[in-house]
């Protein structure tokens, strides 16, 4: 079935850098499009980045700049590089298959990232 793990989250001062990883299973990764989500304390969630099968990527306008989605198809793995972190980016941040009506229809159990002042 199909499966997404999150990993890399973790305590970070402010201005500093995380990658986040999220290993894909169950499912051909390389025909899917993939994105990242966060939900911040008391919030709802926000869409940050999509990327589509290859290379082609979205970006929300309150990451655009900071954050870099991108993927490895043969490690079947996506990526979110976090850099310039504001505290305001404490999150738990989840990866999210798209699925055939464009929506993200399986997630994964997310990782929680801590940004300090």
């Amino acid at each position: 079935q199909v499966q997404l793990v999150e990993s890399g989250g973790g305590l970070v001062q402010a201005g500093g850098s995380l990658r986040l990883s999220c290993a894909a299973s169950g499912f051909t990764f390389s025909d899917i499009w993939m994105g990242w989500v966060r939900q911040a304390p008391g919030k709802g969630l926000e869409w940050l980045s999509t990327i589509d099968g290859v290379s082609s990527t979205w970006s929300a306008d309150s990451v655009k700049g900071r954050f870099t989605i991108s993927r490895d198809n043969a490690k079947n793995t996506l990526y979110l590089q976090m850099n310039s972190l504001k505290p305001e980016d404490t999150a738990v941040y989840y990866c999210a298959r798209y699925g055939p009506y464009n929506d993200m229809n399986y997630w994964g159990k997310g990782t929680l990232v801590t940004v300090s002042s």
